[in-house]
């Protein structure tokens, strides 16, 4: 429901906290002031035209790889702006990238062999490998559609994968295929639909993300990451379409249920014996890292579902089990955790928030005393990469600015960090081997991802690799964002914001303000989407002021400002959006009378308890997915809530509770088959507004879950009834 770390998402379906990439034309190092613009009478910018394809923005590069040499950088993308990505490839001393999978081919995943000659695909049916020219070596395994995670054993003679809730693996010359494991049990739900989709046990990852499985350095040994849900509540998603009705039922629980259980073992790979560590609790814990060091012991780091305990484990390859670390703290919330080995293989590098940023810090088997590596000063974002060949480690932070992510190298004992990136926005970087080069995904306001290269050891202004956005996008006045900070209301905390306003702005007249899509984490300078290209539209064709605020619960501000949003939701958070809105209304050219908000998810939560709880301040709301009733609330979501058993008053803040209070102009949208925000949850609502004798829209979709966006005539009628919901009641542009 509430989404505000990648880690503890499986999918980014229904987030707002997307994947940034950047997209600019270089200039003596810099990203120019915004995208040329053709002098041809352009299309406007329409919701028809923003969910068609081949996409406006184009297809972003993904899962970059480096060749085991460093020389040659793989990645997944499609120049032609297309939904199928192929395998291309850059050497590192070019700009230009050469496709080596045929057009439209649509691969899902791949590797480098270990001696980089080949890659190992996974396309449709078949895992193959191919050579760097594309040509077909060998077919390694055939009837695998269901495949995923495929992977190798240390020394490429082998490969694996996931099917079924079990892993399987292959001789990568070719063979019969060998199944390691038997404890697959197939998911009781009769539609594949939904996050809460997945088989009863499998090796895998989680609902919320976490490893699968990974080799030994010796071969040897896998480590496992098993699931097993069979004792989780099943809970029913009535399925309309396709003839009569179906009683679609998911495993998923709610705060205070019992969870998916959660445990690590050891596969013996000769002789398909596994040995279980003994771990804590796995049933209220989620496993975070699976990391072999250089000599074979396997690190594990594990996070109570409430966030509140952590704890480092490292066992052998025999199955004894040390705990290096454990950490507790009853105020925390989402934790953006990671760790990984040190460049020396004996120590671990982990992020964590043990002061009031996360930073990364050293630990020593042993020892109880965590080594803080980076500046108290700003947050660390994610893992760190360490580089053993430059005796450094690499990582992403919000040093320069709140509103960047940045990517800096320090030497592996810490101390003063070089950044390595150069121009403004949001980057993620994937190391060289050598740690000489890195590969960046990079996103500003008005750029889409793209793909750069540049130096691992120096800041140098970076070579682009992809342009992916069709030839129409640059004829649009793109907008860059305005970013401000006010003080809070209600407490000693800066507040900052994000705002786009319409071109040719005219400071004498007054226009409309659409607040959203507010969320948690939005005021970056990254390219925004879908929802983010929403945005430029009602900026652009319609003379909508846009304004996003990073509300209690986001992080990089502090550890109070970010752990104030516990068991607060619909409470600080609308007043941070109440001080923006009278921030707005201090700006001569602001309408006062035409303010509203949207927002889905926890953004859907902000617009409904927004207007119920403080009726009068914006005109207009559009709601998606609301989480309007935590009795409701999603398994991981006892990091925010915690559970009625312990915390019984945080459950009475349900929004039906408010409904006589609604004044304002409500729509709401729902897919009938969101398992993350069960759509009964708005219909509960729905309800209660009608027997208040109030009045509001209701939009849904038949087959839609919590991403609502993802299925093109979907977002085409709901986005449309959204845009067509304010400009009735407020009226785009100046008045």
């Amino acid at each position: 429901m509430f989404c505000y770390h990648t880690t503890r998402r499986k999918s980014a379906a229904g987030c707002l906290f997307i994947k940034q990439a950047l997209r600019g034309v270089l200039a003596a190092g810099v990203v120019a002031a915004g995208p040329a613009h053709s002098q041809a009478v352009r299309a406007p910018l329409t919701i028809e035209r923003l969910v068609a394809s081949p996409s406006l923005a184009g297809t972003s590069p993904t899962a970059l790889a480096w060749s085991p040499n460093s020389r040659w950088l793989a990645f997944l993308w499609n120049a032609e702006a297309r939904p199928a990505r192929e395998i291309w490839l850059v050497h590192r001393d070019s700009l230009t990238p050469r496709r080596i999978t045929a057009p439209g081919e649509g691969i899902s995943s791949f590797m480098w062999s270990p001696h980089g000659t080949s890659l190992i695909i996974r396309k449709g049916e078949a895992i193959t490998r191919i050579g760097l020219d594309g040509s077909l070596q060998n077919s390694v395994a055939q009837g695998v559609g269901g495949a995923s995670d495929v992977r190798q054993s240390p020394d490429g003679k082998v490969i694996s994968w996931l099917n079924d809730g079990d892993l399987w693996m292959a001789p990568v010359d070719g063979g019969t295929a060998t199944r390691l494991t038997s404890v697959g049990v197939p998911p009781i739900a009769a539609i594949p639909l939904g996050t809460y989709y997945a088989p009863d046990v499998e090796i895998g990852a989680g609902i919320w993300g976490g490893p699968s499985y990974t080799w030994s350095p010796d071969g040897r040994h896998i480590a496992l990451h098993q699931v097993d849900r069979r004792n989780v509540r099943k809970v029913p998603f009535p399925y309309y379409l396709g003839g009569e009705a179906v009683l679609n039922m998911l495993r998923r629980s709610y705060p205070g249920d019992t969870n998916e259980v959660r445990r690590v073992g050891l596969l013996n790979v000769s002789t398909k014996n596994i040995q279980w560590l003994d771990l804590p609790d796995g049933a209220n814990h989620r496993v975070v890292t699976l990391e072999w060091s250089p000599s074979g012991q396997l690190l594990i780091d594990q996070e109570s579902d409430d966030a509140i305990d952590r704890w480092l484990h490292i066992a052998s390859a025999d199955g004894e089990v040390q705990r290096v670390w454990r950490d507790s703290r009853d105020t925390r919330i989402y934790n953006d955790i990671a760790s990984t080995w040190h460049v020396d293989g004996k120590r671990i590098v982990m992020t964590s928030d043990l002061g009031d940023r996360y930073r990364l810090y050293a630990i020593t088997p042993g020892d109880t005393v965590a080594r803080a590596l980076t500046s108290e000063e700003s947050d660390v974002a994610g893992v760190a990469v360490s580089n053993r060949a430059t005796n450094s480690i690499f990582y992403v932070s919000n040093a320069e600015r709140p509103s960047e992510r940045h990517v800096y190298r320090i030497a592996s004992r810490g101390g003063s960090a070089t950044r390595l990136t150069t121009i403004p926005g949001v980057h993620a970087p994937n190391v060289s081997p050598d740690g000489q080069m890195l590969a960046l995904v990079s996103s500003d306001d008005v750029s889409p991802p793209e793909l750069f290269l540049t130096s691992g050891v120096a800041a140098q202004a970076p070579r682009r690799i992809t342009r992916s956005p069709s030839a129409e996008f640059a004829q649009h006045p793109w907008i860059r964002a305005r970013y401000v900070s006010f003080p809070a209301s209600d407490g000693p905390y800066t507040l900052h914001a994000r705002i786009v306003e319409p071109p040719n702005l005219d400071r004498s007249r007054k226009y409309p303000v659409l607040f959203g899509p507010v969320y948690s984490n939005t005021v970056r300078n990254r390219w925004g989407g879908l929802n983010g290209m929403v945005q430029q539209m009602m900026a652009i064709e319609k003379g909508y002021i846009t304004v996003q605020v990073d509300v209690r619960g986001s992080t990089g501000y502090g550890r109070e400002f970010r752990e104030k949003f516990l068991m607060d939701w619909g409470g600080s958070d609308l007043n941070d959006l109440e001080a923006a809105v009278n921030y707005m209304k201090g700006l001569p050219y602001v309408d006062a009378s035409r303010l509203g908000i949207w927002g889905s998810s926890y953004g859907g939560t902000l617009t409904v308890y927004s207007l119920l709880k403080k009726p009068g301040l914006f005109t207009a709301g559009v709601a998606g997915a609301p989480a309007t009733d935590p009795f409701t609330f999603g398994s991981d979501d006892v990091a925010i809530a915690r559970r009625p058993q312990t915390h019984p008053e945080t459950f009475k803040r349900g929004a039906a509770q408010y409904a006589a209070n609604l004044r304002d102009h409500l729509l709401i949208i729902h897919g009938m088959q969101d398992d993350v925000v069960p759509f009964r949850t708005s219909v509960d609502l729905a309800e209660e507004l009608m027997r208040q004798g109030k009045t509001f829209d209701f939009a849904f979709a038949p087959a839609a879950t919590h991403g609502w966006t993802q299925r093109p005539y979907y977002a085409r009628y709901l986005l449309q009834r959204m845009v067509d919901h304010f400009d009735r009641y407020m009226g785009g542009g100046p008045r």
